[in-house]
């Protein structure tokens, strides 16, 4: 299928078509600039949800619960679930759209799971081009589920317009774990399995640690959110927080935070592009799997290593 086909039936919302154009930015094929190009003026209109938060804390519940709220809403929903990823193979080792089976079936859902590759953020680098097109694919709510992987989970803010961040009670040091980065990007709290003994004590410690850190630059006050996902409960006040963020955006345009945003992505394909180029020179590869045994035998150390590929 030619380029321009495949972005005709983008734009029309043919799944197939949509899985596809994802697949081609997840492995950086030669068409990828080609249907980013394309595509990025037909996004921006989708409001993209971050869900992140500790293993175990019921992500990928909540995220199949508030789909199927908007659904029933009427609105087309697309999800990533960026899993873990093998270091060997490079793909996906969960099975998030297992958990999702019953959404699987809606022709209005549509569900993509994205391995990390290697990225420490909880996010792939091919996540926010998937964002992109699921938008000009005209879904109107994204979500976006991350690997729990702690505070280094700040990468979803490049990613989603608003950040939701999952708490469990009962783990004290779940509080603790999030005080150094995700305070900081967390739009809305929610305490989930809030059935559970210690939610009160959960709740204080986390509006104490709000109120320690001095309020944010733009005014907004996280809410606190108590759900309980897998008996569908407190969906609706997370979806109604999510709005009302949504809504507070929109009336305090924050330039600053988008060029941000849009300056850590070109630095991201800056990145991608230069070092596809040292690679793709004469000879590099053999170089590299060389320089890579020495290393491996320690006869090398990998500083030394780098800087002899550069020299080539």
């Amino acid at each position: 299928m030619k380029t321009f086909e495949l972005l005709e039936q983008v734009f029309n919302g043919n799944p197939r078509a949509i899985a596809r154009a994802i697949s081609l930015v997840e492995n950086n094929s030669e068409e990828t600039p080609e249907v980013m190009k394309a595509v990025f003026s037909r996004a921006g209109r989708a409001l993209v949800i971050g869900i992140t938060g500790s293993p175990g804390a019921g992500k990928s519940s909540l995220v199949d619960k508030l789909a199927g709220f908007y659904r029933d809403q009427s609105q087309r929903v697309g999800i990533i679930a960026v899993d873990p990823s093998s270091p060997f193979s490079g793909g996906a080792i969960l099975g998030d759209r297992i958990r999702m089976a019953a959404l699987g079936t809606d022709e209005n859902v549509f569900i993509r799971s994205m391995a990390t590759r290697g990225n420490l953020g909880g996010l792939s680098r091919a996540t926010v081009d998937a964002v992109t097109i699921l938008d000009a694919a005209g879904f109107q709510k994204i979500i976006v589920e991350t690997v729990g992987v702690g505070q280094d989970e700040v990468e979803i803010v490049k990613a989603a317009d608003v950040t939701v961040v999952v708490l469990v009670p009962g783990m004290g040091d779940d509080v603790q774990a999030i005080k150094a980065g995700i305070m900081e990007i967390g739009d809305i709290f929610v305490i989930n399995k809030a059935d559970r003994e210690g939610v009160l004590r959960t709740e204080r410690e986390l509006r104490s640690l709000l109120e320690l850190s001095g309020g944010r630059p733009d005014g907004w006050n996280p809410p606190i959110v108590k759900t309980i996902a897998v008996e569908n409960k407190g969906i609706e006040e997370l979806a109604k927080a999510i709005d009302d963020y949504s809504k507070f955006q929109q009336s305090n345009q924050n330039i600053e935070r988008r060029k941000a945003i849009a300056k850590w992505r070109l630095l991201e394909l800056l990145r991608e592009r230069l070092l596809a180029e040292v690679l793709s020179k004469n000879g590099t590869n053999e170089k590299l799997e060389e320089l890579a045994l020495k290393v491996a035998e320690r006869k090398m150390n990998p500083y030394s290593a780098v800087e002899e590929i550069l020299k080539k």
